[in-house]
């Protein structure tokens, strides 16, 4: 394995030009229509991502030493050339896709994700607002390690991708040309995975690629204006309560739960999951005088 360099942090100094450029476009150019900054949220926002580096590394003891032992059982090797790079890329894309998606539809791996959608601005200091218990992603590379690739490429890989990621976070950009927007993830399609409404829950889960999701029925393009944020949103800035919220109401319902079955539905069920019992007994909803919104693919999220 060559020594790679760290992409994110040799990124810090272009995610701090973006997001002053950013900042100061909203300051020079206003758009009631957007979502733009607040101070207390942005905060919050680096704040979790600050938290974040510190608690990663306390993940990756646990998660280096599984991924070193699978690699040194199977006999398969993926050297690392300039022509397997570009191919080890798109093998981590499509795994980091389920593992987006599967944040999404699990409950207690949303309880890490919801973090990242926690704000209910957009703006690149958003990119910044990453969960404290992010060992909950390394299963979905193992058949990368099994198939022969280092550990360290892998990791590399992920950099690269979350560096990607980093600038889809805005509302200053709309949409790109047609070619762009139907092979990459965009501004325009990461404005749609951050939205609450009912027709854009859990959609466009890539992360460079935009194609995963047009090949497994989960892509949306933006119509109507996002609104950001949860389906019930925690009204809070104080980082270890977004950090933690979805794990405690976790245990609120599994210890509320009757029997195990519920048990088990509350932690690996979607995040709106309820019990037959209880949606037999909740209310009829009321007669809608429009044509109701687009239904979401999971229940509403209890954050």
């Amino acid at each position: 394995m060559p020594n790679l360099p760290d992409v994110v942090l040799w990124s810090i100094p272009a995610f701090v030009l973006l997001t002053v450029v950013e900042l100061v476009s909203y300051r020079i150019h206003p758009d009631e229509d957007a979502a733009g900054y607040e101070t207390k949220d942005a905060v919050t926002s680096i704040g979790m991502g600050l938290g974040s580096i510190g608690f990663d590394l306390l993940w990756k003891i646990p998660v280096v030493a599984i991924y070193t032992a699978v690699y040194e059982l199977t006999p398969l090797r993926v050297p690392f050339l300039w022509w397997t790079f570009p191919l080890m890329l798109l093998a981590q894309d499509f795994c980091y896709y389920w593992q987006h998606r599967g944040h999404h539809v699990i409950r207690i791996l949303w309880a890490c994700h919801v973090v990242h959608h926690s704000s209910r601005k957009f703006n690149l200091t958003t990119a910044l607002r990453q969960p404290w218990t992010s060992g909950t992603s390394w299963p979905f590379y193992l058949p990368m390690i099994a198939l022969g690739v280092h550990p360290a490429a892998i990791a590399f890989c992920y950099s690269v991708n979350l560096v990607y990621q980093f600038w889809i976070h805005t509302e200053r950009i709309d949409k790109l040309p047609r070619p762009v927007e139907f092979v990459f993830n965009t501004p325009s399609h990461h404005r749609v995975h951050h939205a609450s409404q009912g027709g854009y829950l859990d959609r466009n889960f890539g992360g460079i690629l935009i194609i995963w999701d047009r090949m497994f029925g989960s892509w949306v393009g933006e119509t109507d204006k996002p609104v950001f944020g949860l389906t019930k949103n925690i009204d809070t800035y104080n980082p270890l309560r977004v950090a933690t919220h979805e794990y405690a109401a976790i245990a609120r319902d599994v210890k509320a739960a009757d029997g195990w079955r519920e048990r088990a539905g509350r932690v690996f069920r979607g995040p709106g999951w309820q019990p037959a019992q209880a949606q037999a007994q909740a209310p009829a909803a009321p007669a809608q005088t429009e044509a109701p919104a687009a239904p979401a693919q999971t229940p509403e999220r209890a954050a």
